[in-house]
């Protein structure tokens, strides 16, 4: 198993509070069809499993076949994970209910984000729920210290409203969360319902 992926799954309590928002905000119900962008070792599914959520279906999607097999570990049987690349999503227009992507977006540049956030939106259906989990800060000194770090740390602070909007989602909640990595969570909705 991946020492990276490993390491990844030991600071997930830090994301706890972020993730536990995200799943309030996606709220899948037994009929929804749910996409984990990015999904890791897990850490989304692994609090919807806790909350009871039993989604008609659930797909998990990540670059990482190390991070996949931990995740497989975790989650329940019948939840598919997918080796994927978020940029270029493997399914058809309109196929999910909820699609999330929690601590992705921060870590790409300016143009693979709005590559990903097109493909959400894309395989959004209509009146489909979009949740994001990106780190950020309410605090300006906060948020000046977290630009200064290096790309490669991941912690750059976004806050995705006006992207989600581009792409032609609507954000219609958004919580910021301090407890553990602060970040804000935010739900956007796909029209046309």
């Amino acid at each position: 198993m991946g020492a990276l992926a490993r390491a990844y799954d030991l600071q997930l309590p830090l994301e706890r509070a972020p993730l536990a928002a995200a799943a309030e905000l996606a709220a899948a119900g037994p009929r929804d069809r749910l996409l984990d962008v990015a999904t890791g070792t897990g850490g989304l599914l692994r609090e919807l499993v806790r909350r009871g959520a039993r989604p008609a279906e659930v797909v998990g999607v990540d670059r990482s076949r190390s991070a996949l097999a931990l995740a497989a570990e975790r989650v329940p049987r019948g939840w598919r994970l997918l080796a994927a690349d978020a940029r270029r999503l493997p399914f058809a227009d309109a196929r999910f209910d909820v699609v999330c992507a929690a601590y992705l977006l921060h870590l790409l540049a300016p143009g693979e984000r709005a590559a990903v956030v097109n493909e959400i939106a894309r395989v959004l259906a209509p009146g489909g729920r979009a949740v994001t989990v990106t780190v950020g800060s309410r605090r300006a000194l906060s948020r000046r210290a977290l630009s200064a770090l290096p790309r490669s740390s991941g912690l750059r602070p976004l806050e995705p409203r006006s992207e989600l909007a581009a792409a032609g989602l609507a954000p219609v909640r958004g919580a910021f969360v301090n407890a553990g990595w602060p970040s804000w969570c935010v739900l956007a909705t796909r029209g046309g319902a």
